[in-house]
């Protein structure tokens, strides 16, 4: 008796010791934030120090990009692990954004959420043993707690604090706050803290999707007035869009001290991201050309940083293109699980970037057979670098290989052609220039699209008035 009782103890103490050493995780997703609106990107307006300070600490991704231009198609991507042909978000709601006089085209028809059997990598880390928790704007489905999390905080179908915005009172799923004057930013990142002490003894993976910047721009008075009086730049001049980022610039430094003084930084990857752009009539992503719902590097490529003590050299960079599609590859790899069953993931696992090895070499691709009208403000700086002033986008098909890209637009079979490398901003298209490159990728591009089976619009608009 006396001996099974050692045996089952020094058991016991040993499964511990692997829960212990299994990596917490860290994810966390910002609504709308631009790749130029951090001040480690060059921002001269906004202050992030807190932001800045996690990239220095771990490995900064210069070609770090979103799946998808806006927030729903993005989130989904990022969560299934898949790209928007294998699940069919492509956008908020209806795909026949804008008038129909002006659309060309009868474009696909969207998927609102993920279906129920798409296993996310909640499931894929609940299997392995962790404790999954979202804390924020979820949006893909209407209840997190049937889609692989335990904890569900705020998080609901809904695409923006449209439950009382950021100023209590409002109400959000176990986050209903009467008094008022509270700040929405403040209060998730005080559950965020108190899930991480009652959980640190791991392994958890706390997914931490801010509302913030996402319109309505609400930010605290005090702030605001700070940016009133401080210089602005032609690109970014809204006092109360930068008052919102320095509210969440403090919280994450508040996120980043609760792991310290709870002693598990060293072994919690942390990821900081966002899922598109920057919505450019608030915020330009100059030197990148367009924001959120383009497929310039405006609109999807982003602040891209990941910290992980254990296993990243501090004051790393890596310009590898990399996307929130290798997330869910990279969390089962540090887990030390396999994807469900039956999981198709396209994304790649990051590990190998992290140890300072090459990925294989790859593609990313981008898919939108739908419209997204523009902004309304069609003589604003913002609207005039999208492709034209009525649509954001118009349907169509993007990829990066190398520092090549190519969009193809399915209304009339045009080409967009960029060097990267030589030309960040897009300003001049090399269709013509470079045929043999524009033939090479548009065959990668075909030939993905046939293997996923994606839907390309042909039918005609009756009522397009061209």
């Amino acid at each position: 008796m006396k001996y099974s009782f050692i045996l089952l103890s020094v058991l016991l103490t040993s499964l511990c010791s692997i829960a212990a050493e299994k990596p917490n995780i860290l994810y966390i997703n910002i609504d709308d934030l631009g790749w130029a609106d951090v001040s480690i990107n060059g921002s001269k307006y906004y202050e992030t120090p807190n932001i800045d300070r996690l990239a220095k600490e771990g490995m900064i991704f210069t070609n770090g990009y979103s799946s998808a231009a806006n927030c729903a198609p993005s989130r989904a991507c990022a969560i299934s692990g898949q790209c928007t042909p294998r699940h069919g978000v492509y956008t908020v709601n209806n795909s026949d954004r804008g008038k129909s006089s002006t659309r060309k085209l009868i474009p696909t028809k969207n998927t609102l959420h993920l279906k129920q059997d798409n296993l996310t990598f909640g499931h894929a880390l609940k299997a392995a043993g962790y404790t999954t928790a979202t804390i924020g704007k979820w949006h893909v489905t209407q209840d997190p707690l049937k889609n692989g999390f335990d904890i569900n905080v705020g998080g609901t179908a809904a695409g923006g604090p449209y439950n009382g915005g950021y100023h209590s009172p409002f109400k959000y799923p176990n986050l209903e706050v009467k008094e008022k004057g509270s700040y929405l930013t403040d209060i998730l990142t005080d559950k965020a803290i108190e899930f991480i002490g009652e959980h640190k003894a791991g392994p958890f993976c706390l997914y931490l999707p801010y509302f913030t910047v996402h319109t309505p721009l609400q930010a605290k008075p005090e702030l605001v007035d700070k940016y009133k009086n401080k210089k602005a730049t032609e690109a970014q001049n809204n006092p109360v869009y930068a008052a919102m980022i320095e509210s969440l610039d403090q919280n994450i430094g508040r996120v980043l001290d609760a792991l310290e003084s709870n002693g598990i930084t060293d072994n919690t990857l942390v990821i900081f991201t966002s899922d598109n752009g920057g919505v450019n009539v608030s915020s330009l992503q100059w030197p990148l050309r367009g924001g959120k719902g383009m497929y310039y590097e405006g609109g999807i490529r982003e602040p891209f940083f990941i910290r992980w003590p254990e296993k990243i050299k501090a004051g790393s960079s890596c310009d590898t293109p990399v996307s929130n599609l290798d997330f869910y590859p990279t969390f089962c790899d540090v887990a030390g699980t396999p994807a469900p069953k039956g999981k198709i993931l396209d994304g790649l696992s990051l590990i190998p970037l992290f140890e300072g090895k090459a990925l294989a070499e790859r593609s990313l691709f981008w898919h939108f057979p739908i419209y997204l009208q523009g902004y309304g403000k069609a003589d604003s700086l913002g609207m005039k670098e999208a492709q034209d002033t009525l649509f954001r986008t118009r349907p169509g098909s993007a990829i990066r290989h190398g520092d090549w890209k190519l969009i193809e637009y399915f209304e009339n079979g045009d080409f967009e052609l960029y060097n990267l490398k030589q030309d960040i901003g897009e300003k001049t298209n090399l269709a013509k220039e470079h045929p043999e490159k524009l033939q090479e990728l548009h065959t990668k591009l075909k030939n993905w699209r046939q293997e996923l089976n994606a839907p390309v619009p042909t039918e005609k608009n009756p009522k397009f008035k061209g």
